[in-house]
């Protein structure tokens, strides 16, 4: 996929849908970094990978601290970066009135905030024709119940990732979106029991939740060449979610 010694930064990369990508860009050849907030998290996906291509950054980017690390070890390498995969994301569910503010600050500091600075300190030190790809979610069109706070995280994430698209255009650099269903992750284990996750997987047309693996397939699809005519796209991985609603 013509992906072999591309340089690919992975925020939210040491567990979930980033580890699962950053191991299919290892296996395409490409140089990987990761971030992540827990060093014992890192450090546990860099024994999983086992590569000298990975290199870890403990770096939370739902603040400026953490930005600014991720950019320093970005400048310090040297290498301009060919794939910018903005992933770290945090989630949980309450109705609007029992919401605190502290639930509210976590998720756009992270879903929102996070992503908008990251891309903002590492454009100049984007290569020209480099992809960047966002991970958002189907709730940022859905109106389900308890997700007003995670849902608008996401609908404000796709609404950047669209003027991204015209304010990079003179670089040839492509933004996209993957907004994935109910996928089998550590996050989701976390805010979701087994009960609610048969739901979940009920709730789509294929019957059954999705795999990282599955994710991170369109995610190294969508930074190489054979979707070099793929930009502004917002590409829904979620089992046939939302038509089996509609249906």
């Amino acid at each position: 996929m013509s992906l072999a010694n591309k340089n690919v930064v992975i925020t939210g990369g040491s567990t979930g849908i980033g580890l699962a990508t950053a191991k299919q860009f290892i296996k395409e050849g490409a140089n990987v970094l990761i971030t992540g907030r827990s060093a014992g998290n890192l450090q546990k996906a860099a024994n999983e990978i086992g590569s000298p291509n990975l290199k870890t950054v403990i770096a939370d980017t739902s603040n400026f601290e953490g930005i600014e690390a991720l950019k320093k070890a970005v400048a310090e390498s040297g290498q301009k970066v060919d794939v910018l995969f903005l992933n770290a994301g945090v989630a949980s569910f309450a109705p609007i009135a029992h919401v605190s503010e502290a639930d509210f600050d976590t998720q756009f500091n992270t879903n929102v905030k996070g992503h908008f600075f990251t891309l903002q300190k590492l454009i100049p030190h984007l290569a020209d024709g480099s992809s960047v790809t966002f991970t958002s979610s189907g709730v940022a069109t859905s109106a389900a119940v308890a997700t007003a706070v995670y849902s608008a995280t996401k609908a404000a994430l796709n609404k950047i990732a669209d003027i991204a698209v015209n304010e990079l255009a003179e670089r040839k650099i492509r933004v996209n979106i993957v907004s994935p269903g109910p996928i089998k992750t550590p996050g989701l284990d976390s805010v979701a029991p087994p009960e609610a996750q048969a739901y979940l997987a009920a709730s789509t047309a294929l019957q059954r939740v999705g795999t990282v693996d599955e994710i991170a397939g369109a995610v190294v699809f969508l930074a190489s060449d054979a979707a070099g005519y793929i930009n502004g796209a917002d590409i829904a991985i979620d089992g046939g979610f939302i038509q089996y609603h509609l249906k």
